[in-house]
Formats: C-alpha cells, structure tokens, sequence
C-alpha cells in the first residue's frame, strides 16, 4: 500500500474516531442505488470501514456526524437506522424530487506527546477535552486538527443542484459534472475546494468497486489542475470510490499547529 494512501487512510479514522488498528481500512458510504424514479421511492444506505471496498468485514461506520440534505436545501431525517458488528444502516424517504446529499462531517484533534516515564502517547478528542486529558508535564506535544468528510449523493427523478454547494469549511468537491449523471466510457470534470478556494495539485485517487475479486485496485489518480479541477474517466458501469487529501499549517483550532483535510466519496457510474 502506498505510503499516501496508507497517510490519507489513517487522517480519516483518526477524524471519525475509530481504532488506530483500522487506520489501513477505507470508510465509505453506500447506497442501494443513486438514481431512482416512481412516485414513492426509498433508498437504503449502509456505512462501514473495510479493506475490500463495499465489502462488509472490518467495522460499522459511526454517523454521528450525519448530515442529509434535502433538495431544497433543507434537511432531511433518516428512517430505521441500525448498526451492527460491520455495517450500519437507514433508510431515506425521497419526498422531494432532486438531488439528496448524505455526509458523514467530523472535526476533531489528534495529539502524541511523551509521558513523565518517556513513553509516546497518543491522543484524540476535542479542544475543550484535550486541556484535562493531557498531562500538564507531557513533552514533545504535537496537536493536528482533523477534518473529514464523506459523501453520497441520490437523485429522485431529474437531478438538481442545490445540494452540490459547497460550505467553504474543509476539503469539498465541487461538481462540475453531476454526481448522479455519471456514464461509462464519459469523463466527468470536478474541482477540489480546501476553505472553500481551488486546491491546486491535489491528488485525487479514484477506486472502482469489487477490489475483493481482483488482484489490482485498478486506481485512477488524477492530480488537480491550477484551479483545482480534475478529470476522470470512467472504464466500465458501477460504484466507485474517490478519495483526496491535504496537509497543511493552517488549522483553526487551537493548540493545533497544522491540520490534515480528508474528503470521501461514493460515486456510482451508469451504463450508456
């Protein structure tokens, strides 16, 4: 595994607050379907962090950071929710027609530091917990700000766009080819946003699903141009995984001194 990705891996579980064991694995959401029609329509969802990409095997994803975004802007309250050993799980009544956009937002503080006996210590929690969690004599202290995000989008009869603004907060992406109007053998453009202004020469790594039944990820790994936008692709029908991350001195969370922005997304490309 690239030392990259193995980095950009460990940021996200560090930001959803998950085992520093799972920091190899890859967090995701997935729903059943992101293009839907009739006049009553449904969509279930499950979030969870593996290895093998939309493979249920390592943990359930945590949503307390869930946020859904209904057409008009407003937000929307996910239905049955369940979480289980390796997945978790709910419904969306789509009663709007558009575009829906499910996040997963998290924002924390990562810390190490020495103990009084010389041993490495690592820590994660939030400003306002670090002060009584960390002990006054502890050396070589090093805070980084965590911030991630992980996204879907569905689309309930014509697609809209209200949703893919962006909140000028993190790394985002920014559609310029809509999410749900993806088709195979088609390149669809999309620009990367840190604080809400063009990050230039990220690199974006795009997975097909199903790497349990291949021996190579079959990546895709397009770099963002001066204005931050990238293009991809895409070789064949099916979900698909998009991940970039940035590191950087410019946290706003004190004592941070540089903060690691981690965006996620779970894309699903159309036959023509």
């Amino acid at each position: 595994m690239k030392r990259s990705f193995k980095f950009a891996a460990l940021a996200m579980a560090l930001a959803i607050g998950l085992p520093l064991s799972a920091s190899a694995h890859r967090t995701w959401l997935l729903p059943a379907s992101t293009v839907l029609s009739g006049n009553d329509p449904w969509v279930t969802v499950d979030a969870a962090v593996s290895n093998d990409l939309f493979f249920f095997e390592s943990f359930a994803l945590k949503l307390d950071g869930l946020q859904v975004t209904a057409p008009d802007g407003t937000f929307a309250k996910p239905e049955n929710a369940y979480t289980g050993k390796y997945r978790t799980s709910f419904d969306l009544h789509l009663t709007q027609s558009g575009t829906y956009k499910i996040a997963v937002i998290s924002m924390g503080l990562f810390g190490s530091y020495k103990d009084a006996a010389g041993q490495t210590k690592r820590w994660r929690g939030t400003a306002e917990t670090l002060a009584r969690e960390i002990p006054a004599d502890a050396k070589d202290l090093q805070v980084t700000q965590m911030q991630g995000r992980i996204e879907t989008f569905v689309t309930a009869g014509k697609p809209s766009k209200k949703v893919l603004e962006t909140t000028g907060a993190g790394l985002e992406l920014q559609a310029i080819t809509h999410p749900t109007d993806l088709i195979a053998g088609e390149t669809a453009s999309f620009r990367m946003l840190l604080d809400g202004k063009s990050a230039a020469n990220v690199k974006v790594t795009v997975v097909p699903g199903g790497t349990r039944y291949r021996d190579k990820l079959n990546e895709l790994t397009p770099t963002t141009d001066a204005d931050g936008k990238f293009s991809v692709t895409w070789p064949s029908a099916g979900m698909y995984w998009m991940e970039a991350t940035v590191k950087d001195n410019k946290p706003n969370l004190k004592p941070a001194t540089d903060r690691r922005a981690n965006y996620t997304a779970t894309l699903e490309v159309l036959a023509p």
